[in-house]
């Protein structure tokens, strides 16, 4: 009787064992955004419950603190709604991009100087304690300086808005950066690569799950920045307008902003935590049963 070779078999056992990994990184990741999705809607819910329970709390007048039925028909029902919108979404955009802006610069810089401090102990006990010194200086206080220094331009609102950005991402990274397993970096060195290389093979992928730690903290911090720019400095996007909508009077239109911007950011957490789960279930490590 002839034998069946076992290279005959490998291909099946190869298409089987790909398919197997397909459907093990389509479960997983669908596990991660159906917790991103979960914990999203609970944050709605949990921030309309307090917005009803403030107003009722605090007993504010209507005219000047608005509940969700008002902030709807000032956005969608009332005569001049479809002019409120397109003014508060024009504002958005322009402040959503200042906030692309300072998070991709932050991130850059904060990035930069992490690995910086991973390579050399020096680096990083010469920067560390100046970064911490700018750290405690409110971001409120050094705006009119940095706005002086850098312009009320598009440069000087990416400037405001990474530094919102770069010192929490900072934290997060360098301890990522160091949470690669010991063994790994010594196979690395053993046979015969650089520290640099070391890092790039071992560190940057076990950094991954910081790096989207400080992404689901510095997208928030980043609209934040750049609406504080635009409120002191620049006279343009959202933050502006709300400074404009309160000076008028335009209660509705203050509100239904805060509405706007806090909708813009739970959106793009939930964005951030799409692509964690696609990275992370392709490159990251195994979540715990925990999880």
């Amino acid at each position: 009787m002839t034998s069946v070779s076992p290279a005959v078999a490998s291909p099946a056992s190869a298409a089987d064992a790909g398919a197997g990994r397909v459907a093990a990184l389509a479960a997983t990741v669908a596990g991660r955004v159906g917790r991103t999705l979960l914990s999203v809607v609970a944050s709605a819910v949990v921030i309309i419950a307090l917005w009803y329970a403030f107003l009722k709390v605090f007993g504010l007048d209507p005219l000047v603190a608005k509940d969700p039925p008002a902030v709807w028909r000032y956005l969608f029902t009332d005569d001049g709604a479809g002019t409120q919108r397109s003014v508060i979404l024009h504002g958005l955009w322009h402040t959503l991009r200042d906030a692309a802006l300072g998070y991709l610069a932050g991130t850059v810089a904060a990035l930069a100087v992490a690995i910086a401090f991973v390579l050399s102990r020096s680096v990083e006990r010469t920067l560390m304690p100046i970064a911490m010194l700018l750290r405690s200086v409110p971001i409120v206080g050094l705006t009119p300086v940095l706005t002086l220094v850098f312009g009320r331009g598009l440069f000087g609102v990416t400037v405001i808005a990474g530094i919102v950005v770069f010192f929490p991402s900072l934290v997060n990274l360098v301890f990522g950066l160091r949470s690669a397993p010991p063994a790994a970096a010594d196979l690395c060195t053993a046979y015969g690569a650089s520290a640099f290389t070391t890092l790039r093979k071992v560190a940057l992928p076990s950094a991954l799950p910081s790096l989207f730690v400080s992404a689901r903290i510095s997208v928030p911090g980043a609209i934040i920045g750049a609406l504080l720019a635009e409120w002191l400095a620049t006279g343009q996007g959202l933050g502006y307008y709300m400074q404009q909508a309160q000076q008028t009077f335009d209660y509705g239109g203050v509100w239904a902003s805060v509405v706007v911007i806090t909708v813009a950011s739970v959106a793009l957490y939930a964005v951030v935590g799409f692509v964690e789960a696609v990275v992370l279930a392709r490159y990251g490590p195994a979540p715990s049963r925990g999880q």
